[in-house]
């Protein structure tokens, strides 16, 4: 079932979506597979520091986060990974490794990369490791209020 705030949120909204499941799967690239998603429509949520402050920054699933390109993006003066241990407890309600994208439903500031923006969905893991949620793009942008910068990168 998909995250409840989530949906509560989608619905509230009027925001029309489609919920995708899937057998249980960990890796952006697993779920590409398993759903048939085009890696540049599946964004991966990624939590980041920036300058201290935990962030999320959401990019294509068969791209990397590029951290000199964040931190420049973002006049930051560091940009770091964050460990499980230090956001998990920031959304209860999801899998580890399963946020859905929405910063705005967690108080938290989300980047976007640009190559996700000039899409028209965007499908995200629905805070499960068997569920996916697909929006529009514009949608989603309109609702989350994204900065859109360019800061990713494929392998």
């Amino acid at each position: 079932m998909p995250l409840r705030k989530l949906k509560e949120f989608l619905e509230t909204h009027k925001i029309k979506y489609k919920t995708i499941s899937h057998p249980e799967v960990f890796t952006a690239q697993e779920i590409a597979a398993t759903t048939h998603i085009p890696g540049k429509e599946l964004a991966k949520t990624v939590i980041v520091k920036i300058d201290d402050k935990m962030t999320m920054a959401v990019l294509p699933a068969s791209y990397r986060v590029d951290f000199d390109l964040l931190k420049k993006g973002a006049g930051a003066k560091r940009v770091e990974l964050a460990s499980e241990q230090e956001f998990k407890d920031m959304f209860p309600d999801c899998e580890v490794g399963a946020m859905p994208p929405f910063g705005n439903l967690y108080g938290m500031e989300v980047f976007v990369a640009e190559s996700l923006a000039e899409g028209e969905q965007i499908a995200f893991n629905a805070g499960s490791h068997t569920e996916l949620i697909r929006v529009s793009y514009k949608d989603f942008e309109a609702h989350v209020k994204p900065k859109v910068l360019r800061f990713s990168s494929k392998p």
